[in-house]
């Protein structure tokens, strides 16, 4: 669905209109609007709902949703010079230019701690973005295979396998068959957020919803777990806009 946008003040949306992802939902009761971790606006709307009182209920929001839009953070390209979270610590992107290699850390130069540590990536402009992902994955499935072993070890499951993926808007998933996912991004987090949020999918192994039985689940393997809930809907925007792509 897209809402015309006749805001003319704002220089980003006055010539365009807004595209709305519109969800149904059986036991929803009303039209809800929010913002999704990828910045993308969602529209709920009850089974019987309309399209005629959809549309309604967004010219009503307008004002709401383009202010909302404008306070999205800014996309992050990885590319030659920029700066992002590694496990909640800052590096900037250094490329080599050269064909082989792999990604490393650099803390020190000439024996002189870096103030800002750089992430020197092997090829070229072309390749920094591609290379740079696949080493964060890595890092990333590391950590979220040991927090998932130990959650699962806490709470007498097991999980069938891990995969690490650049969902838009979810941060993990967790199948039936023990299949879980996690979003790379989660390598940029401070640990206690990556801890959460595996904590959160093992839990799913043991109830596949969100109960309070789910919730007590999480709480058993992780009594600390609105650290990170907390930090995840506060910051989880500012982390999806990280590796936005070139377009």
């Amino acid at each position: 669905m897209e809402l015309p946008n006749d805001h003319a003040t704002d220089p980003i949306l006055a010539t365009q209109a807004i595209a709305v992802r519109v969800r149904v939902y059986a036991k929803a009761r009303n039209f809800r609007l929010r913002i999704a971790s990828n910045g993308e606006p969602v529209l709920s709307v009850p089974a019987r709902g309309n399209i005629k009182d959809a549309k309604e209920f967004l010219n009503r929001q307008k004002g709401w949703l383009i202010k909302r839009l404008d306070e999205r953070p800014k996309p992050v390209v990885f590319i030659e010079g920029a700066q992002f979270p590694v496990r909640a610590q800052i590096y900037q992107i250094f490329g080599t230019g050269k064909s082989r290699g792999q990604v490393e850390v650099l803390t020190h130069e000439q024996g002189i701690l870096l103030e800002t540590p750089k992430l020197v990536v092997p090829g070229g402009e072309k390749h920094i973005a591609r290379r740079l992902k696949d080493w964060l994955k890595k890092e990333a499935y590391g950590d979220l295979e040991k927090a998932s072993q130990q959650h699962a070890k806490t709470l007498g499951v097991s999980f069938s396998s891990i995969s690490i993926k650049g969902q838009s808007s979810r941060w993990g998933s967790c199948s039936s068959a023990g299949r879980i996912n996690y979003n790379w991004r989660l390598i940029m987090a401070p640990d206690f957020v990556l801890d959460y949020v595996a904590a959160h999918e093992v839990a799913h192994l043991c109830e596949m919803n969100h109960s309070k039985a789910f919730w007590d689940t999480v709480l058993q393997t992780l009594p600390d777990m609105e650290r990170g809930r907390d930090w995840l809907k506060a910051n989880g925007n500012q982390l999806m806009a990280y590796g936005a792509e070139i377009k």
